[in-house]
This record gives C-alpha cells, structure tokens and sequence, in this order.
C-alpha cells in the first residue's frame, strides 16, 4: 500500500513537471542553449511638411561580450580598453565575476572601430548594427524634436511624444551554443527581421522655421534679452509652421553631463510656460465686444461708440490707468478701433466691466484660456485664470487689458488666430501625416474644429481694425507696403514675489498677413529686453522681418 502510495506520487510530480511547467522548462532549456544577437529597428525618420529630413540615423554597433565564451580574459580586456577608451581591469572583473551570460561593451560605435575589433577575432565578443540619432539642422527646432535616450528610446519632445510610432520593434539572430555559450558546429541560425519604426511627417516648413531662427538670434543679440520666442501658424487649419526658443542647443551634442543647463535649453517655453501678455490680449476683449453688438447685447459697445478715455479708474479700491498719461488729450474720445491703435487700457475696462464676468468669461473659456490647447505635445501649461466664482470687478477689469490673467504662447496665438480667421477654433498640432518604412501614407492628420468662438462677421470686422494698427497705430513698425498686415502690440510687466519687478517686461507683438484672408499669424515674445521696451519697436519689427522672409520664399505677390 505504501508503495503504491509512493508511485502514485512519483507518476503525479512527473505529468505535473511535463504538463504544468513543460512550457517553462522548455523556455529555459531554450534561454541556456540559445543566444541571442539583437537586430535594432531603424527608428523612423522625422521631416518637415516638404519631406525635408529634421531628424535621421548614422549606423552604428553595439558590442557585447559572453564571459564563458572568453578564452584569455586579460587580452580580452587590453583590446576591448584600447579601442573603445574603457578600464581593462573594471572589464576583466566582469568576464571573471560570472554574474551575467552577457555584457554589453559599448554601443553608437563607429565602422572604423568595429573593423579593427573584426581584425582580433576575439573569442566571446560580438557586436551588432544600432542607430544613431542624427538631426539634420542642429539646434534648429531643438525643443520641438526632442532628443533620445543611448539606447534610442525619446526623452523630449517628438521624439517622445511619437515614441512608439518611431521606435519600431526590434529582430534577432538566434543560434545554438554549447552549455559555456560557443557556438555549436552544426549550429541553426534563425533571423526575426527588425521592423523599422514609420516616418513622422510634421506641419513646420523648414524654410520658415530656419527665417523665424535667424529672426530670432537677432533680436536676442540686439535687445540684450534673457530669452526670445517665436510661433509661426496657419489660421486656416492651426498648423504650426515654425516655433523657435531662444537660446538653444545642438542636438548632435547635448548636454547630457549638465542636467540643469539641459533642462533649462530644451524646455519649450512656448508651450509649458505662461507669462501675463499684456496688451496682445485687448484682440480678445474686443473680439468679445464685437460679437456681443452684433447679437444686440445692449451692454456691448457699437463700432461707432466714442469712449472717454481720459481718465483713470478705480474699481474696488484698485487704480486702473493706461500706459499713456492721456497729457494733451490724447486717448481722449477714440472709437474701439482707435483704443487698438492707441492701446488704450481704461476702454478694454470699461467693456470687460459691461460685458460682466459670466459674458465675459464664456469667451475666455470659449478662446480655450486657462486650459490647454490639445496639442500633440508633452507638458503643456493650462495657463492661468482666475475661476469666475473668485473673480472681483478689479481683476475682471485688468483681464480686459491683459493683465491678472497668464497665458502659453500658443494659446495667445491660436486665440488671436480664431478671432481673425473667420471664428474658427482648431486644435493645434505638429502631425500632418505617417508615413511607412515603405514609403506609403499611414494616417493623414485632418484639421479638427474645437469652437465657433466668434461669427464670420464679427472677425472680419475685428482683423479689419487690427490692420488699422499696422497702418497707422502702435503696431507700423510691422507694415510691409503692398501687402496687408494686421496685428497687435503688447508690453507688459513682470512680477516677482507678488511685486512688479521694476524694469522687467515681456514685450510682444502677435501679427498676422493677409489681413482680409490670414494665411500666416506671427506671435514674437522677447522676454526681459534691455532698454527699449515697447512691444511696438522690439518685437513688431521682428514680424515684419519673418513675414517678408515668407513673401520671398512663398513668392507672394503684392495685393496692389
């Protein structure tokens, strides 16, 4: 009975060992006497709208070392320092440690370096084709494309936002070895084919971006500012053409070693950081105003409207004034079209103040203020607006102005865009299309409607007044005869601690061409300029500067 009993355990341990860890047992069996050479997936190539390549690969190697399979550890360890600038002794402590199967040597090795390693015939030691990532521009959009990691995974930007559609998926070569890892003599080898990872084909016309990145450098060195910035959209569909942070770094040399100076240089200001705009943010008030007359709100103010503007305003125990002195008249008795050109703070006050905050605020929700945009982008800011509940007649007021509210760069920009461009709303984006390893059309992106912030006529009306700013307003120094600008000026204060810092400004300009059709909006932002500050003779200038870049490159003929 004892013994049948004993069998019976022994017949069961035996189908449970072949049923239940059969599979698993065969993997390992498999893992022991199997090695493994990985074949890494082309990472897929980004391009700017015209296939222009931005960001490609080099071949490299990677090179591994089986301890078992070495046979003179101390050579091993001399040829493999010498060639690729390692310690031989940290090197032989591996091979003799026998902690691992395999070790990886180095990888991103040049040609010349692995055809000198061929030339040893090192026993043990093996190497693979990797990539390397190459950016065709340098810095050069730097904060859009991102960087990637050694090993080729996105870190930053695109290339991590787009991570599993570049990275691809890698193959292997497998043979059989013996129980120390040589190969076998009647070895099977078995390929697995990499995938390589698809074609990421983005908005940013290179031609463009490379005009608004010497636009840019420019400013920086002669306004003597602590960072400059530049978007470049389509207001027709939102796609961005160009987008500059400066200063910058070269992606073929980062600065890995430097975490704060990295993070710092490859952060995209125009996207995760919000500052107050100033007065580029009246486009939004009036925008309001406008739509408001044209629905018969009789507390919005007619077209013909004449505000007094020659005074300051106290709300709520808050002085509000212009940045003029409003000295001889002026500002005095100005339409709403002459509060743009003049930008004239106390008439934005009294329409935010008439407007009241739940009108109000439904263009500022609608305009996508104090949320984020949708774009295909990593670490968007949501910006900053006071919740309506909390809002007092003081901050309504200077919100009319641009102040007490913060805002990113793109959200200005692709507000100013749906005020001029018909009302029309889209979610902003990189993507225009992907595109296969084999040269075929994956995905196209199409343009998505987010909000009819305004009608037809309302926008029509306001780019109409905006286009009075260039000809004859704050913003002239953006003017380019034969050709219809419209835009506007902003210059605002910074705050540190809760103060104002004095003789900090964030001085801008958000300009957009043709007027009656926009096909190309401008928002330049020059952060902390030295001495001249005004929004209207440093940063307007810098639009009209990318706006005749485009002209020449477009080939855009003169509307007169």
């Amino acid at each position: 009975m004892a013994i049948t009993f004993i069998f019976c355990i022994i017949i069961g341990r035996l189908l449970y060992v072949q049923i239940a860890w059969g599979s698993d047992l065969q993997e390992l069996a498999t893992d022991q006497w199997n090695r493994e050479i990985p074949i890494v997936a082309a990472r897929g190539i980004i391009s700017d709208r015209n296939g222009t390549v931005l960001a490609g690969n080099r071949t490299t190697y990677s090179v591994f070392l089986r301890p078992n399979a070495v046979e003179n550890a101390e050579y091993t360890a001399t040829v493999l320092s010498g060639l690729f600038s390692l310690d031989p002794q940290q090197i032989i402590e591996k091979i003799e440690g026998g902690k691992v199967s395999e070790i990886t040597v180095a990888r991103q090795v040049g040609k010349e370096s692995i055809e000198k390693l061929v030339s040893y015939d090192l026993a043990g030691v093996y190497y693979s084709r990797d990539n390397s990532r190459q950016y065709s521009y340098n810095d050069a959009l730097c904060q859009v494309l991102g960087f990637t990691s050694n090993d080729g995974s996105g870190l930053s930007g695109i290339e991590k936002y787009y991570d599993n559609i570049l990275s691809g998926i890698n193959g292997e070569i497998t043979y059989s070895t013996d129980i120390i890892g040589i190969e076998t003599d009647n070895s099977v080898v078995v390929y697995k084919a990499a995938k390589n990872g698809d074609e990421i084909r983005l908005t940013v016309d290179m031609d463009i971006q490379l005009a608004a990145e010497n636009a840019m450098r420019s400013v920086y060195a002669s306004s003597g500012a602590k960072a400059v910035s530049c978007i470049v959209l389509n207001p027709q569909n939102f796609d961005i053409l160009a987008l500059v942070n400066y200063p910058s770094y070269d992606l073929n040399d980062v600065p890995r070693d430097d975490t704060e100076t990295l993070n710092a240089l490859s952060r995209n200001g125009l996207v995760s950081d919000i500052y107050e705009p100033g007065s580029t943010f009246k486009v939004v008030t009036a925008a309001a105003n406008i739509e408001e007359y044209l629905q018969g709100n009789a507390k919005a103010f007619s077209n013909s409207y004449v505000f007094n503007g020659s005074r300051t305003r106290t709300v709520d125990g808050t002085k509000i004034k212009c940045w003029s002195d409003h000295a001889n008249g002026k500002h005095s008795n100005q339409t709403l079209a002459a509060a743009l050109n003049n930008s004239c703070n106390p008439c934005f006050t009294d329409i935010a103040l008439s407007l009241g905050s739940e009108t109000f605020y439904e263009y500022l929700n609608a305009f996508g203020f104090g949320n984020v945009t949708g774009l295909d982008f990593t670490g968007e800011a949501l910006g900053m607006l006071v919740p309506q509940t909390a809002v007092r007649e003081c901050d309504l007021a200077r919100i009319g102005f641009g102040q007490t509210i913060a805002v990113t760069g793109v959200q200005l920009a692709c507000a100013v865009a749906a005020a001029v461009n018909g009302g029309n709303y889209y979610v902003p984006h990189f993507l225009k299309s992907i595109i296969s390893a084999d040269g075929k059309t994956v995905s196209e992106y199409a343009p998505v409607l987010k909000n009819k912030v305004i009608s037809e006529k309302a926008s029509s009306i306001l780019a109409e007044m905006l286009e009075g700013v260039v000809t004859e307003g704050s913003g002239t120094k953006a003017y380019i005869e034969g050709y219809r600008v419209g835009g506007k000026t902003g210059t605002a204060q910074k705050y540190e601690g809760g103060h104002v810092a004095q003789g900090k400004y964030v001085s801008s300009f958000c300009g957009f061409f043709p007027a009656n059709n926009p096909e190309y909006l401008a928002l330049i932002v020059v952060d902390e300029p030295q001495g001249t500050y005004y929004g209207s003779a440093v940063a307007a200038p810098v639009a009209k500067e990318i706006f005749e870049d485009i002209i020449r490159i477009k080939n855009i003929e003169r509307y007169i």
